[in-house]
This record gives C-alpha cells, structure tokens and sequence, in this order.
C-alpha cells in the first residue's frame, strides 16, 4: 500500500521529513477494522510528534490522526461494524496512522461517517469533535439538554482553530451556552462568528478587561485550546464560582491554581487519546460519541470545519500541511483527498 511515513524526527524543510513509501498492507486484529482511507486531515498533534528529535525508528511510522473511509475487512470479535460501512475516526496515538491507503483500528474509537459529508468533510471532524466533546461534556461536566432559564456563558480561547470551531458549535447549539471566542485578526474573528460565537474577543489583549467589558463579571466555563501558561491566569480570574477550566494545551511548568480554592473551581485536562492509549473500560463511548456527531451534522445542527483542502495524499502535501499548522495561522481544518 502507499503511505507517507517517517524514519527520522526532522524539520519539515528536509526532504525526509515525510517520505512516499510502499508498505504491506496491516491485517485486523479481533477488534479492529481495516479501512480503506479516502481523505485524513492534519492536526497540531502530527507536527508536536514529528518534531525533531534524536531517535531513528527501526519501522517506518505513519503518522496522522484523522480519517475517512470505507471498511474493507473485520477482526473475528467486531461487532459495531461490517465490509462496506463509510466510517470516520481520529485512531489511537500508540499505532501507526492514517496517512497511508489502509489502516487497521480497534472499533470502539470508530463511528459511522455522516450520510451528509464528503470523506473529505467527514475527515475533518472527527479528532477534534471528539476532543471539544470531552472537555465540554466530559471534563467541566456541562449540562445537556439547554437550560435556557439559566443561560451560561463559556470563553474559548483559540476559537478559530480546529478544535475551537467545532467547541463553539457543541457549546451554542447543543449545550445552549453563551459562547465568547477568542481571535486576533478579522477573518479569524468572522470565522468564529460564522460558527456561532455570540462574541468575540482578542487573545493578544487583556482577556479579563476584554470579558468585562462585555457585561461579564464572570464565565461559567473556559476552555483554553492555545497557550496554557499565558492564559491560564485570565482564566482563573474570570472563572465562576463552582466554575470549571479546561485545557488540551501542555505547559512547561506546574501551574499555580491555588486562586481557585475559594472559587470551588475546578481545573482539568484533556486529552482525546487517553482512552486509546490506556484502554479504558469507556473506551466504546468515543464511538457512541462520533456516531452522535454524525447524526448532529446529518440533522444540520453542527457542520464541518474544513478550510482548505489538498490532493493527492502524498508526503509534499502532508509536509505542507505541517509547515501551515506550524506557522499557526491556520483557521478551521487541512484535509488532503485521495492517493
């Protein structure tokens, strides 16, 4: 099969970075699917594991963390699925990735792609729906179905970006909340807007003031998707009391969230490998949870993210990608179509 992978960690300016390969073709283990990719899109989480590095891989590994596809085989114990099914899924961070023609994934992260979406619309979804679910329904715990008698407020600091476009939409149309958004220029303030955001503010300036501002002493949920260790401070400033805060992004030193004490606020971690990664008992609900998305798309409550779109699948492509992610202009999702 055709893959795009990697032997060494290195700046996405050397050729090697990410390398046209053949490789065989994986065989289902008793959970797993094997699927035939049509379209994957590229997160911050492939460039983070690229990075370069000292370390030179025996096998070649295949990145990527995002996917559409059609299933073409079945291990022995599947049960969610069979041969012919389109799917979507964002895979498991401890196995090899769906930048190449066929991948093999364990079931219970899979869902059913929406009926709607073209894979490449489907692609785009599904790590970062899984990813702003947890840390909105999951993780601070927000309340479903809308509770419009006591309307609540979020801040989503970096809601331009995939996660963030996806948050804002889980957060006004399916939980009811009232979303601020972050952006620092006008077309990622717009594209904010599009998908939801009630208001918008800039993260380049003073949040607090910026949130006060508006009419808000206080927020009842924050969720940071860009530079915990710069935010966190506004943040626990204008959390609510009983409140919760929420971040995906890794820091490079222990945060202080003594300030939350008296607030009984709490502070929590997301990430949407965790259940892949230490197999939880759980791990079936990010399939229940991609099936639900796909039927929120499908009744056009939620709708995709993509904002660029490359062909074919193939290493330049992906190195471009990368050099757009980490450039960290990029609004919305890179989906690439095709081998």
């Amino acid at each position: 099969m055709k893959a795009v992978a990697l032997t060494r960690y290195l700046p996405t300016y050397h050729p090697e970075s990410l390398i046209d390969m053949k490789l065989p073709t994986p065989t289902p283990g008793p959970r797993d699917l094997l699927v035939r990719v049509e379209a994957i899109a590229v997160n911050p989480v492939d460039t983070k594991v690229r990075a370069p590095k000292d370390k030179i891989e025996p096998e070649p590994r295949i990145l990527g963390w995002d996917a559409a596809g059609t299933v073409v085989g079945v291990g022995s114990e599947v049960s969610l699925f069979q041969v012919g099914d389109a799917v979507y899924y964002a895979g498991d961070l401890t196995r090899q990735g769906c930048n190449s023609e066929f991948q093999v994934v364990d079931e219970r992260i899979v869902g059913h792609k929406p009926k709607s979406l073209t894979p490449g619309g489907a692609a785009a979804l599904p790590l970062t729906a899984i990813t702003a679910w947890e840390c909105l329904f999951d993780r601070m715990m927000v309340k479903m179905p809308p509770q419009p008698e006591y309307r609540q407020t979020i801040l989503i600091i970096g809601g331009a970006g995939g996660v963030g476009s996806i948050a804002i939409q889980l957060a006004a149309k399916v939980a009811g909340l009232h979303v601020i958004a972050t952006a620092s220029r006008p077309e990622s303030t717009a594209w904010c807007r599009e998908f939801g955001a009630h208001e918008v503010v800039n993260h380049h300036q003073n949040l607090v003031s910026q949130v006060q501002a508006l009419g808000h002493e206080f927020v009842n949920y924050v969720l940071i998707l860009n530079d915990t260790e710069q935010h966190a401070a506004a943040a626990m400033q204008l959390v609510a009391p009983q409140g919760a805060i929420c971040s995906i992004v890794e820091t490079t030193k222990p945060l202080d969230i003594a300030p939350l004490k008296n607030k009984s606020a709490r502070f929590c971690w997301e990430m949407m490998f965790t259940r892949s990664m230490y197999k939880t008992d759980d791990m079936i609900q990010q399939h229940y949870l991609l099936n639900e998305v796909a039927k929120l798309v499908d009744q056009g409550v939620l709708r995709t993210t993509v904002n660029q779109t490359l062909q074919p699948i193939n290493a330049a492509n992906v190195r471009q990608a990368h050099v757009q992610l980490e450039a960290g202009h990029t609004i919305g999702k890179i989906v690439l179509e095709g081998f």
